[in-house]
């Protein structure tokens, strides 16, 4: 049974404030000036001597036929993005992407306070993708720049739209990759 409590417990980090609404149903992790709010369906318990936080097994609305699988799965969800929301207040997360090919090349360009990543893709056109405010790029080579935010969603969808002006070919391998990706080549024709 020492399990099954451990296993929906989370240890709070000492420099992260958590506040929970009970009227609302709301908690919110903090660090700073970073914020991040989660609407709750199951009831929450909070030790502030221990840091941690409990999620329990009642529910906010009577439903009658509730099945225990439904609320293990919540809690397990609920658990999941609580610690997902605490890693983001504390951190930064950064992708790496490289352009592969003879040619390819990124720039970034400041046009009229908006920043603007500036790709030559082996097209006959350029290609220009606008960035957010929040969003940091660094741009190391000519082939290679990271992209820098604090929130993990966000990183991996602008990483997929800018991967997706030029997606790796399965023969030679040339396009926008990631740092971490390998792609297994085809064989081409045999004459």
């Amino acid at each position: 049974m020492t399990t099954n409590i451990k296993k929906y417990l989370i240890k709070i980090p000492t420099n992260i404030t958590i506040h929970y609404c009970n009227q609302n149903q709301i908690l919110v992790v903090s660090k700073s000036s970073k914020r991040k709010a989660l609407k709750l369906k199951l009831k929450v318990i909070i030790d502030k001597n221990q840091k941690t936080v409990e999620i329990t097994k009642d529910l906010f609305s009577n439903v009658s036929n509730c099945h225990k699988k439904m609320v293990k799965s919540l809690q397990g969800t609920y658990i999941v993005l609580i610690k997902q929301m605490i890693l983001e207040v504390s951190t930064f997360f950064c992708k790496r992407l490289n352009l592969v090919g003879v040619g390819y090349k990124v720039t970034l360009l400041d046009v009229l306070n908006t920043k603007v990543l500036h790709f030559k893709l082996g097209y006959s056109h350029n290609i220009y993708f606008k960035l957010p405010k929040s969003l940091k790029i660094h741009c190391l080579k000519a082939n290679k720049f990271f992209i820098q935010t604090d929130s993990y969603e966000f990183v991996t969808q602008i990483a997929a739209m800018i991967r997706s002006c030029k997606v790796p070919e399965p023969y030679k391998g040339k396009g926008i990759l990631y740092s971490t990706e390998r792609i297994k080549l085809k064989e081409g024709k045999k004459l």
